[in-house]
């Protein structure tokens, strides 16, 4: 079986001096290779193609049998490493926390321990008849979240 770490280390290789980001290498035990990169500005099929060529190269046929799929992390996945959020920060996304509770909102803020969410909340201030949408800043760390995607919008 391919080790997992060589073929993220060859991805590593080609990812030097680029903007792409690695987001998942995956090896089946029947060697079935998936490698998920993504940019800031969206993911080149040229690019996938070059870098599934440039795996290629590194990796003997002769001694194993594989088979290599490259591609982008996917729109409307769940986040799988830091930079994704990153990426997104002012964009609206979708959190399911693992308490099940779904909050659709501004992603305000990512760092490695935590996420800041900024959703609109119904407050009814005193002496009015009428609740009014306020924002407030929710933040979860990502042991309290089960996915964050982003949110696509057709508006």
């Amino acid at each position: 079986m391919i080790d997992r770490n060589i073929v993220s280390g060859i991805v590593g290789e080609w990812l030097e001096d680029k903007d792409y980001f690695l987001v998942d290498v995956t090896v089946s035990p029947d060697d079935k290779i998936v490698v998920e990169i993504d940019h800031a500005e969206g993911v080149w099929i040229d690019d996938c193609v070059d870098l599934s060529r440039f795996i290629e190269s590194k990796l003997d046929r002769e001694e194993e049998d594989y088979e290599l799929e490259v591609g982008s992390a996917g729109i409307g996945q769940p986040f799988k490493v830091l930079q994704q959020y990153l990426i997104h920060i002012g964009r609206e996304v979708e959190v399911l926390t693992k308490e099940g509770k779904k909050l659709d909102g501004i992603l305000k803020d990512a760092n490695e321990e935590n996420m800041t969410l900024t959703i609109q909340k119904k407050v009814k201030p005193e002496g009015a008849k009428r609740p009014k949408l306020v924002d407030e800043d929710v933040t979860y760390t990502y042991d309290e979240i089960k996915y964050t995607k982003y949110l696509i919008s057709f508006k």
